[in-house]
């Protein structure tokens, strides 16, 4: 997480969319280039671009000595190598770096059962995860507030999977797809610190480094089961010969769910093999897919939440909201990437190139208001970096350029949902993006002031979002449900086709102090760019509860940037380690996505000015050898800078308090329980009218973990032990129409969940 040692967080000791045939050419002609590249893939592919550090490969002899198997990188988001411990190598990165930083492992998950992205970033500060369904579905997360009122397709973060992005070519990611429960370790670049990736966002980048056959070698099996109908399986196996390695994981998860309508399953399956050509060149290559599909219960009022959180909404008079029984609204995503990463050294110059193809079937049933939308294409990635470090003792280079360019098309077909079916269609659109970024970076040690490194740098961003509207009719067809049943309409077709085009250069500079080995003060200055999605230029308005959509909203959008200060301290000094962050934030043109009293959607606004005040503190402590513990602090301050409608109101959406903390005891390694707290102490407002509130909540976990042998580990949870019925997060409107409204998402309610790991 934040902990330079981890192991004081478990308590251990030390375009056009083309046609079908186009779209198999792509795929075909990627394969190929990343499998001619693949006979050269990188032993480390690092999000950052670092030094290249390629290592010796030990081979013993001997039979009663074993391999030195950490003496090769993981897949990291830099494309590097070390010769250190591949974790420890990404830590001391990020560290280095002027800004917030955090590394996950796969210690600081241990014990707990099926983990999903919000157990994941659950202990990191500064990274917010608000589950929706439960299960296997699409939580919202945002770091710094970017994305913040994005939903159901996020913004905001760059994803990665070992340095390649799940965001399609506009910027837009299914959080699904991401696959925490299998990264060997996870990193999270917070607010500038990403663009030295590619990112063209506000809010950040986490990377998911997967494990490979160099430093994973064996086998391991887990399976587990549990409340709610949960089933979760996974296997992985890895193996190195010589020069060779590779590395193979399946896993898939089923659930009934806590709630009426909300099942949910996931199959996610990942290879990826590498080889060394000699001392200077390695490559690797990268095969995933991932199937998605989960109910959307849809939201409560506060007084149905109350009274049964497991119920759905029926809609008006009942519930104002959506009709879930009638409309079955229901997600269905899945992706195939396939990807290649190749590092270099000459000398002190470091070379790493990228290449990616994903494909993307994605098929979201909207209740009535949204309608079905199909989206079906692929997006391309190339990604060069080139780093100059003449100093080997220095965690980052002396010079650093990336450039990063995403180009992807998609053909998106609109449908009625005609009590869960999908009806007439009513809108076709050709969408076509391309997103270019340019980065160059230095980190110069100032003369005279040991310690001290400054680190200026300059970015420039390009992004192109088209429309081609296919819809032939003069007419569009509506449906609307009254007394009498469905009843079929028509209203007048209007184009909806736009080309955009976005640019900016983004420069920031950053100070970091040495005051020990162990200790670094920051600060830091910066600007930030982000052009809209197209979720964000397109989106269906002018239905309600019981009537399809009357029409399109194609705003005419600005790109949303930012100018941020921030400082910070990170360390650590005997049995603790911290890390301190505060940034202020001023942001024009922000992109909000609101949504009206019965929660229908009316589309996307840039706001006035905007400012947004934060405060991510993590601290763990190793108290005595048996007890440790944990505590991660967010606090977010986000508000209208002098509105017109909202005057200096909060943003709607954003706990201004959120805590998690954990306490552990371990009786010896690998057999410990432990107590995990995640508390919001105040409420959060709804709606940007500040007029509707969640109530805060506490839910406390306890789990348990017995490693049997070196090969058998059990474990046993249980979940929000006090039954505290809450609502996890909340759907995001302008304006609340009363206290009735449709707008709270249920938490899960108590669960017990029982598993067995094996390795081999």
């Amino acid at each position: 997480m934040i902990y330079r040692n981890s192991n004081l967080s478990n308590g251990q000791p030390a375009v056009a969319a083309p046609s079908w045939y186009s779209r198999a050419s792509i795929a075909v002609l990627s394969c190929a280039v990343a499998t001619s590249v693949a006979t050269q893939a990188a032993y480390s592919q690092s999000a950052a671009p670092n030094t290249v550090v390629l290592d010796e490969i030990v081979v013993e002899t001997d039979a009663t000595d074993t391999e030195d198997d950490t003496s090769l990188d993981s897949p990291s988001a830099d494309g590097v190598s070390s010769e250190r411990d591949p974790v420890e190598k990404a830590r001391a990165t990020l560290d280095a770096l002027a800004g917030g930083t955090a590394i996950i492992t796969e210690s600081d998950t241990e014990g707990k059962a099926n983990v999903t992205i919000a157990d994941t970033f659950a202990g990191v500060p500064g990274v917010v995860v608000q589950s929706f369904f439960g299960g296997n579905d699409q939580p919202r997360i945002q770091i710094r507030g970017s994305g913040l009122q994005q939903n159901p397709v996020e913004r905001g973060i760059l994803v990665l999977q070992d340095g390649l992005p799940i965001n399609r070519a506009d910027g837009s990611y299914i959080v699904g797809f991401a696959d925490p429960g299998s990264a060997h370790f996870t990193e999270i670049f917070r607010g500038y610190t990403a663009n030295r990736l590619g990112a063209t966002v506000l809010g950040g980048a986490v990377n998911f480094a997967s494990h490979n056959g160099a430093t994973s070698p064996g086998g391991e099996f887990g399976v587990e089961g549990g409340s709610f109908g949960q089933f979760t399986t996974q296997a992985r196996a890895g193996a190195r010969a010589g020069d060779l390695d590779g590395h193979a994981s399946v896993s898939f998860s089923t659930r009934d769910g806590f709630r009426d309508y909300n099942a949910s399953e996931r199959f996610n399956v990942n290879f990826n093999s590498g080889y060394r050509i000699n001392e200077n060149i390695s490559t690797r290559l990268f095969v995933g897919y991932t199937d998605l599909g989960f109910d959307v219960a849809g939201p409560l009022s506060k007084t149905l939440l109350q009274s049964d959180p497991t119920q759905v909404c029926s809609g008006p008079p009942t519930c104002l909201g959506p009709n879930v029984i009638r409309d079955q609204p229901r997600r269905d995503a899945e992706q195939l990437r396939i990807g290649s990463r190749t590092s270099a050294r000459f000398g002190e110059h470091s070379l790493d190139f990228g290449l990616g193809y994903a494909y993307t079937d994605d098929r979201f049933r909207f209740p009535i208001p949204g309608g079905v939308r199909d989206t079906e294409g692929g997006d391309v990635t190339v990604v060069a970096r080139y780093a100059y470090a003449p100093d080997v003792e220095q965690e980052l280079p002396l010079f650093e350029l990336t450039g990063q360019y995403v180009v992807g098309s998609a053909d998106r077909d609109y449908l009625i949902n005609s009590a869960g079916q999908a009806g007439a269609t009513f809108g076709e659109s050709e969408l076509d993006a391309a997103t270019l970024s340019i980065h160059a970076g230095f980190h110069i040690p100032v003369p005279g002031i040991p310690g001290l490194v400054a680190s200026p740098a300059l970015a420039y961003s390009h992004a192109t979002r088209e429309n081609t509207d296919l819809f032939a009719s003069p007419t569009r067809p509506t449906l609307a449900f009254g007394p009498g049943g469905p009843v079929a309409g028509a209203v007048p077709a209007v184009s909806t086709s736009y080309d955009r085009s976005f640019d900016g250069w983004v420069p920031s500079f950053g100070l970091t102090y040495e005051i020990s080995p162990v200790q670094r003060l920051f600060a830091a200055v910066s600007r930030s760019f982000e052009p809209p999605t197209h979720d964000d230029l397109i989106s269906t308005i002018g239905g309600n509860p019981n009537r399809s959509p009357r029409a399109f909203s194609i705003p005419d959008l600005e790109e949303q940037t930012a100018t941020t200060i921030e400082g910070g301290w990170k360390g650590s000094h005997g049995r603790f380690d911290w890390s301190a962050v505060a940034y202020y934030s001023w942001i024009d043109n922000e992109l909000l996505n609101l949504r009206g009293a019965s929660g229908v959607p009316l589309g996307a606004v840039n706001a006035d000015d905007t400012v947004h005040f934060g405060v991510e503190l993590g601290v763990a402590a190793q108290i005595t050898d048996s007890i440790s513990a944990r505590l991660a602090y967010t606090y977010q301050d986000f508000r209208f800078d002098d509105d017109p409608r909202f005057g200096d109101n909060r943003l709607a959406g954003a706990p201004r308090h959120n805590v998690n903390a954990a306490l552990r005891y371990s009786f010896m390694p690998g057999v410990f329980v432990e107590a995990e707290v995640d508390w919001r102490p105040d409420e959060t407002p709804v709606d940007n009218a500040n007029t509707l509130f969640n109530d805060g909540f506490v839910v406390v976990d306890v789990r348990g973990n017995y490693r049997v042998d070196d090969n058998f580990s059990l474990f046993a949870e249980a979940r929000n032990v006090f039954d505290e019925v809450y609502a996890s997060s909340t759907l995001i409107a302008d304006t609340a129409a009363n206290q009735n409204q449709a707008a709270f998402l249920p938490g899960d309610g108590r669960a017990f969940v029982v598993g067995l790991k094996a390795r081999f």
